[in-house]
């Protein structure tokens, strides 16, 4: 049997199986997976085995499958338009595909690349849309790995989006006859907001905005429109795969100084980046440039006018005290169209990276998320209500503060005792964790010099960091000296 020389490229191929009889050789778990993925192709499948494997039996057993029972015949070859032999027996794997050549049959022998004339890709499915990749049977594992990467950059809209280009195919084709001038409406079109609206579910608003793009002349600019991205604590690895998706997409970033500069080196590397925080990072310098939230709108409605992609880029998650709200309200009244992408929030992400559970069934049935970043904030808070027992606070705040913050809550009926974590640049590889008890919270933040970002938890489940912390250092406990922590 003839097979190709190794450097030979392989042509890729997306065989239309319906109806059409396919012959799997094996009983086994592997042989059940390839039926699997065959019957979802609607190929007519015969499974040749002298043993069938439980889930192969009921496939059988329920009509969708026909069993050849023995062992392999080459004349199970003779009207069957591919075949797989996927034996753990290299010899019948071989005699199968000895069988196929002779036949003109194609022939897939799992895991022997030699012997195959045809390979399996992995694949990645969105709908109609299918992607394959394949390493010519060489680096099987190579080609899995890729697929997992791509699994999680591939939106699962883009199945949505296949389905009704479909649909449109013949509309599109009449529209725009030449091949020229229709590459350049899907380019407009895939870059406006269509993509955008079935992500969010709007199927009936992305019909709309298709219909509305055929009828255009294609002279108008596609509208902007702005994304609200929750960056979270610092650990790029934290990202949602939407966030990616969309720092991927993005014309301009908006980001706050509590992004990371991991998090930004994720960003699409020709967008523009403009930093709208208290404190702009340059390559070796921090400067004291501050951006008012009333420019932070400005420039938000200044780019999406201009029909740009905006993402607005923040730290931990948009709606926990990073006033996502207020710019939605903006947006809305202007007309923009907007979403919003979660993130972990500082206190979730910080906690769990400290080892800190914020609830536990003997210390804490209930947790509060704070602010107190100045003297105003922390004036309009229910110290009464915080200082209950039994619950976790968790303090978005700066370090200035913390001395008159101990204060209120003992006063207010908080055991000095109570624990505390104090986390400083949470989820980031300059984690540090500061414990200790309530009466000690101030000292021991100067002793150890605590700077921001960093996030407070006061309650019973903060003295668990002792115990249960995984990542970083150990936490600095009471008992640390000043020459243990350098």
């Amino acid at each position: 049997m003839a097979s190709p020389p190794a450097a030979s490229p392989l042509f890729p191929v997306f065989a239309d199986l319906r109806g059409r009889a396919v012959l799997v050789v094996g009983g086994g778990g592997v042989a059940q997976r390839k039926v699997a993925a065959l019957l979802e192709a609607g190929a007519q499948v015969r499974v040749g085995a002298p043993r069938l494997n439980p889930e192969l039996a009921r496939l059988v057993e329920a009509g969708r499958v026909e069993h050849l029972d023995g062992g392999f015949e080459p004349h199970w070859l003779d009207d069957v338009w591919l075949a797989i032999a996927a034996t753990d027996d290299e010899a019948i794997n071989r005699a199968v595909a000895v069988a196929g050549e002779a036949r003109r049959v194609w022939i897939n022998v799992v895991d022997d690349a030699q012997a195959s004339s045809i390979h399996v890709p992995a694949r990645i499915e969105r709908g109609p849309l299918q992607i394959a990749i394949s390493s010519g049977g060489g680096a099987p594992m190579l080609a899995r790995h890729l697929r997992e990467q791509l699994e999680v950059q591939l939106d699962e809209s883009l199945g949505a989006l296949a389905e009704l280009l479909t649909r449109e195919r013949k509309r599109i084709r009449q529209r725009y006859p030449q091949l020229g001038e229709r590459r350049r409406f899907f380019e407009r079109l895939l870059a406006g907001p269509l993509p955008q609206l079935l992500r969010q579910g709007q199927t009936l608003a992305a019909e709309r905005a298709l219909a509305v793009a055929l009828a255009d002349d294609g002279a108008a600019p596609a509208p902007g429109s702005v994304a609200l991205v929750g960056a979270g604590p610092g650990d790029p690895g934290l990202l949602t795969l939407r966030a990616l998706r969309v720092l991927n997409e993005a014309d301009v970033i908006l980001h706050d100084r509590l992004v990371s500069a991991e998090v930004l080196q994720l960003v699409r590397r020709d967008a523009q980046r403009i930093a709208v925080g208290k404190q702009v990072a340059g390559s070796n310098q921090v400067s004291d440039h501050h951006t008012t939230q009333a420019q932070i709108h400005a420039l938000m409605l200044e780019h999406a006018r201009a029909g740009k992609r905006v993402v607005r880029l923040k730290g931990g998650d948009p709606f926990v005290f990073g006033r996502g709200g207020e710019e939605l309200e903006v947006l809305h009244a202007h007309g923009i169209g907007y979403e919003v992408v979660p993130g972990i929030t500082a206190a979730v992400a910080c906690a769990a990276y400290a080892g800190v559970p914020l609830t536990h069934r003997e210390h804490a049935q209930s947790v509060r998320f704070v602010t107190a970043h100045c003297k105003d904030s922390s004036d309009t808070l229910d110290w009464r209500a915080l200082a209950a027992e039994r619950q976790t606070l968790a303090f978005y705040m700066g370090v200035a503060g913390l001395d008159a913050l101990s204060a209120k809550l003992i006063a207010h009926g908080r055991a000095a005792s109570t624990p505390f974590a104090l986390v400083e640049n949470g989820s980031r590889a300059q984690q540090r964790v500061i414990t200790g008890t309530l009466a000690q919270l101030g000292e021991r933040a100067r002793v150890h010099a605590v700077q921001s970002p960093a996030l407070l938890i006061v309650g019973e489940v903060a003295a668990l960091a002792e115990t249960l912390h995984w990542f970083g250092d150990k936490p600095l406990g009471a008992a640390t000296t000043l020459a243990e922590a350098a």
